[in-house]
């Protein structure tokens, strides 16, 4: 039993690190830089022609899903 928790608290500690190092090291943008990038937001995969109408809904539906920017 001993063994199973401290197994499961290692597996744990070590999944969480990896994601919290990751984060803490991330520049922070700053607002001259952050308004030259969202200018136009970058479109999804896609095959073949899409039409300004696709483009259109899938730009609605992304904020009516209540989506960031990236």
């Amino acid at each position: 039993m001993k063994k199973i928790v401290l197994v499961g608290f290692a597996i744990l500690a070590v999944s969480t690190s990896g994601a919290l190092a990751k984060k803490a090291t991330k520049p922070k943008a700053t607002a001259a830089t952050a308004a030259a990038t969202t200018a136009a937001p970058a479109a999804p995969v896609m095959f073949g022609q899409v039409s300004a109408a696709d483009r259109a809904l899938y730009e609605k539906n992304q904020r009516d899903s209540g989506m960031k920017k990236k």
